[in-house]
């Protein structure tokens, strides 16, 4: 038999449904999740900051459980499926000698680290009562989650390279959901051959790409395994790959309750190297856990969606038979992967000899793998199969695809609720006129182009004036005149047809498809004619090279794509023209129009969408619309309103959102084009139970995007621009992030803004963060060490402490009040990825490098170590002073 994914059912779905019915409420009652039922489980809920958010702890009971996974998915941990518990062993059962490892470490009760007299008294200690298989702790969460906390799970479970979910079984009602929509959210790139030709990397939502499918399952009982067989195949190399999770895996074992019938997808994806990539095309793999007998439906599917079938057994039953007879005149190809010397090897023959013709088979179809079987020469005969398969004319199928067969059988989608579906029609009205976004912006978002650019130098200009001493009253009037000229003109726009479109989507009342909307807008303008790079590949890599690699290519070489946050910043201009106007007396506060719209910004804000405080392409504040937000903010959170700022500052390119993401579960966009242009701010809520202890009820994080240029940028306007932000982003913080790539100096800009605040005495406790931007298993130059941090800066740094002492000669970093070896933190953040993406497996080192950076910012917090923490008037205050 089977264990990891093939113990036989005894009787069908419909035979037993009051007994699958108390097994779905035992298990959701078992993890604790039976509270989720009526209202799901939300992305909030499982993001809050709680004193769990600074311990690496183990579960000590099932309801740990569902909390442990998300906790570890989050931080992209390869062993988030591991659901090993640590029992809270009462102190006196306890060997002395390893007391403080049964409280400090995870006991793996299947291994033990020394066989030695020890090994008797840890096998009289009780087992967990109640042991969860890994895929029934799947099942049960994403059954107890909304739409938008599945879609979360299954995002990080892609870049964790876990098989995902497809079909979602759900025992008690026999109603299983096909989960299009929470495959929406998941992006992935992958490489062609030749590597090195015109647009040889694609990038592509899972969702649209379309790829031959395969599918495994498995006949009543078989001794192999089908996902350990999965695994081999999709292993490049020796080292394998635990995609699928399987019999030998810790746990892999235990019986499943209520995740038969679940269906599970992953892809092999080439990086564009032969010698690396075991297909030249993207291929997908489908696996059904749980016999085809008892779950015809799924198997069916599989067979509508398949290049390809796999079906492993020991046996051949007249009743699998009959059933696979029905698949008579089907285009999909049928294999067959037998063990006959456990079976009826007779019976066996006598089925397969009929089955030939009905199914179009040939003889090669019938695989034989027994224990003498070579395992690797079988892996390379599927995968030749594969091949074989892929290189003629054969099926090639999207996930949406899939999503429509699925319909067609009767299955549920979960894209198809009436909220999704308005949603996404008011989506598509909005980017069908989106035909060239640069045309849009200009034609549609005409407030934040030349407009908002003459009026933020004007109000440069004024603030310069404002400290410049003691400037002529009538230098400064007649910037107020034209900053209002500009202002008049920009109100007397109405917003156009696609912003109020936008604005009516997330004026909603209701707050799911006011989510939804979000989420659609966010891909279908990622899929409208988005601009292309303003220099070739062959420009950029002659530039990498002049400059050593230190070259910001955010601004010159690639265009802004067009973005939610276009709409909002339009929004916000509208917002700031009508309140210039209000505070000059040339509009009666009775007539305003857009007071409300900060109210809707912040909505979205509190559901976790990135909001824009630094505008990237004028490198200015709009100071009105950040203000109202703040003081909406105020009011919404009344009596927990007290807030810790942490910023993240450093170049494009450091690894700055995937390290926030990471680390608090935030939804920055990462890759080549698609990250923040601009600083962004997202607010994290501390729970009620830990904001005594960590001093806070909120931590706004901001995001420096891609404000700090490289050395392309040490002198001139924009350097002084980017410092004197870097400068506001620091000196609202409590504590600050500087992320850096290994071998890179502190960039100018935000060493220019460390002396600035060293002058003011207002220094947030900060971190420097250096991230490796190899893989994991590639060599490379060793970590910077602290001292060679604290030694004399480089050509650049000099240039920027000479700026700022002038007189007083160069100083070193080691030399400046705020470089205290004693209070210094330096971070060595090893690769995301161990081996080539993408499919390389995601490091364990740096989930727990960025657990242990989070761990050490939520310490230096709870103690004080931090600048004093603000409420929101006071972070209003600051705003308005830097």
């Amino acid at each position: 038999m089977e264990g990891d994914d093939d113990g036989p059912n005894e009787a069908q779905d419909s035979d037993f449904p009051t007994v699958e019915r108390s097994r779905l409420q035992e298990m959701l009652s078992l993890l604790g999740l039976e509270t989720y039922q009526a209202q799901k489980l939300s992305l909030q809920d499982s993001l809050q900051i709680s004193s769990d958010s600074m311990k690496n702890w183990a579960p000590q009971a099932p309801k740990d459980l569902p909390w442990n996974f998300l906790r570890k998915l989050q931080a992209l941990n390869a062993e988030a499926r591991n659901t090993t518990m640590v029992l809270d062993v009462p102190p006196d059962t306890r060997p002395a000698e390893k007391e403080s490892q049964v409280e400090e470490e995870i006991i793996y009760w299947d291994t033990a680290d020394d066989i030695s007299a020890d090994i008797y008294s840890f096998s009289e200690l009780p087992t967990p009562d109640t042991p969860v298989n890994p895929l029934d702790l799947l099942c049960a969460l994403l059954l107890s989650s909304d739409s938008f906390l599945q879609q979360e799970i299954v995002l990080k479970m892609s870049l964790c390279q876990f098989a995902l979910p497809l079909v979602l079984p759900d025992p008690e009602n026999h109603y299983h959901t096909f989960l299009l929509w929470a495959m929406r959210g998941t992006v992935r790139t992958w490489g062609s051959q030749p590597p090195r030709a015109v647009g040889s990397f694609r990038e592509d939502s899972v969702v649209l790409s379309r790829a031959p499918a395969f599918a495994f399952v498995r006949m009543e009982v078989s001794s192999n395994s089908k996902s350990q067989l999965l695994n081999a195949v999709l292993s490049p190399g020796h080292r394998q790959r635990d995609c699928f999770w399987h019999r030998d895996l810790n746990l892999g074992t235990n019986p499943r309750e209520i995740a038969d019938g679940l269906v599970e997808i992953s892809w092999f994806l080439p990086s564009g190297r032969e010698d690396l990539d075991i297909f030249p095309e993207p291929v997908a793999f489908l696996n059904l856990r749980g016999d085809i007998g008892s779950h015809w439906l799924q198997f069916k599917l599989l067979t509508e969606i398949s290049s390809a079938v796999f079906i492993l057994t020991d046996n051949i039953s007249k009743k699998e038979y009959k059933l696979l007879y029905s698949m008579k005149g089907s285009a999909t190809k049928y294999y067959f992967i037998l063990s006959p010397y456990r079976g009826k090897r007779n019976t066996n023959l006598r089925f397969l000899n009929r089955l030939i013709p009905v199914l179009k088979m040939d003889p090669s179809h019938v695989l034989v793998k027994v224990s003498s079987t070579d395992s690797a020469g079988f892996v390379r005969r599927i995968r030749a199969i594969v091949a074989h398969v892929t290189r003629a004319p054969c099926r090639r199928v999207s996930v949406e695809d899939m999503a429509h067969a699925a319909r067609k059988l009767g299955l549920k989608v979960d894209e198809d609720c009436d909220e999704c579906q308005r949603a996404k029609d008011r989506m598509e009205q909005i980017t069908r006129k989106i035909k060239d976004s640069d045309a849009y912006r200009r034609a549609e978002l005409r407030l934040q182009g030349d407009p908002w650019r003459k009026a933020a130098q004007v109000e440069r200009e004024l603030c310069q004036a404002q400290w410049a001493g003691d400037p002529p009253e009538r230098c400064r009037a007649e910037l107020r005149h034209r900053l209002l000229e500009l202002r008049t003109q920009q109100n007397g726009h109405d917003p156009a047809w696609g912003l109020q479109e936008f604005i009516s989507g997330i004026s909603s009342p209701s707050l799911g498809e006011k989510q939804y909307f979000l989420r659609w807008m966010e891909w279908g303008l990622a899929r409208a004619a988005q601009p292309r790079p303003r220099a070739s590949p062959e420009t950029m890599l002659t530039l990498r090279a002049k400059h050593r690699g230190a070259v910001d290519f955010s601004e010159p070489l690639w265009p802004e794509p067009l973005g939610v946050e276009h709409f909002l910043r339009e929004m916000g201009q509208f917002y700031e023209a009508e309140s210039c106007l209000v505070e000059a007396g040339k509009l009666p506060a009775g007539q305003r129009r857009f007071a409300h719209f900060p109210g809707l910004a912040l909505e979205l804000l509190l559901k976790g969408l990135p909001l824009e405080l630094i505008d990237g392409n004028t490198l200015s504040t709009p100071l009105r619309w950040v203000t109202g937000l703040l003081k909406e903010l105020h009011v919404r959170l009344e009596r927990r309103s007290r807030l810790v700022v942490l910023s993240v500052l450093g170049v494009p390119g450091t690894g700055k959102s995937t390290l926030l993401n990471t680390m608090f579960g935030l939804r920055f966009a990462t890759g080549r084009g698609r990250g923040p242009r601009g600083a962004f701010m997202q607010l994290l809520t501390v729970a009620e139970s830990f904001s005594q202890d960590l001093g806070c009820d909120h931590i706004l994080v901001i995001h420096s995007g891609g404000l700090i240029g490289g050395v392309l940028t040490e002198a001139g306007e924009r350097f002084e621009q980017e410092a004197s932000l870097a400068t506001l982003i620091m000196g609202l913080s409590n504590v600050t992030v500087v992320s850096l790539a290994e071998t890179r100096d502190i960039p100018p800009a935000i060493l220019h803004a460390f002396l600035r605040l060293e002058k003011t005495g207002h220094m947030p406790n900060y971190q420097f963060v250096y991230q490796s931007l190899q893989d994991a298993s590639a060599p490379g130059s060793k970590p910077r060490e602290r001292k060679q941090l604290l030694d004399e800066p480089r050509d650049a740094s000099r240039a920027t402490v000479q700026m700022e002492h002038q007189g007083g000669g160069i100083r070193t970093l080691a030399g400046l009040a705020f470089c205290d070896p004693e209070k210094q933190h330096v971070w060595h953040i090893p690769g995301l990825w161990h081996g080539v993406p993408p499919m390389a497996a995601v490091s364990l080192g740096y989930s727990e490098a960025i657990f242990e950076l989070k761990r050490c910012l939520l310490e230096n917090i709870r103690n004080g170590l931090s600048n004093q923490n603000k409420n929101i008037q006071q972070l209003i205050e600051l705003v308005r002073r830097l």
